[in-house]
């Protein structure tokens, strides 16, 4: 298996999934999707297979959601999509792709139901919040 992650090497979040995969001895295909942006088709399949809509998907937080009026009520999710088109870093991250399904995994410890295996432990993130403890048992 070789899971994908829709990555953002500035995020904490999407940080901890990329070392949570490494450990764990995958080698994972990095998109830094902020570089090369999204398809209409490929988010649609994101959101569609991990069973999120558009406004679920969209980062309130250090993105210009606010400013461009996506966060009130009644915007439609094709004017949400249509924004995470044009500007990249309202979509959340990081999505990962494995051969067990799709998530947005925001906790990062989410990308554990997505491996067959765990990092060696005792393993943290960034935080110091252990995920794993040293008896390879997931904690979170």
């Amino acid at each position: 298996m070789t899971p994908i992650i829709f990555h953002n090497p500035d995020c904490g979040t999407s940080r901890n999934v990329l070392a949570v995969l490494e450990a764990a001895g995958y080698r994972p295909e990095v998109f830094e999707y902020l570089k090369t942006g999204w398809t209409r088709e490929l988010l649609l399949t994101l959101l569609t297979v991990s069973g999120l809509t558009p406004r679920q998907a969209l980062r309130e937080t250090k993105s210009p959601a606010k400013e461009l009026g996506l966060l009130e009520d009644g915007v439609s999710d094709e004017t949400i999509l249509a924004a995470m088109l044009e500007t990249p870093v309202l979509v959340n991250r990081p999505f990962v792709v494995t051969d067990r399904g799709v998530k947005l995994c925001r906790p990062s410890e989410l990308v554990l139901d997505l491996t067959d295996r765990y990092p060696p432990g005792p393993f943290a993130k960034e935080d110091g919040q252990l995920m794993i403890d040293a008896d390879g048992q997931r904690l979170i």
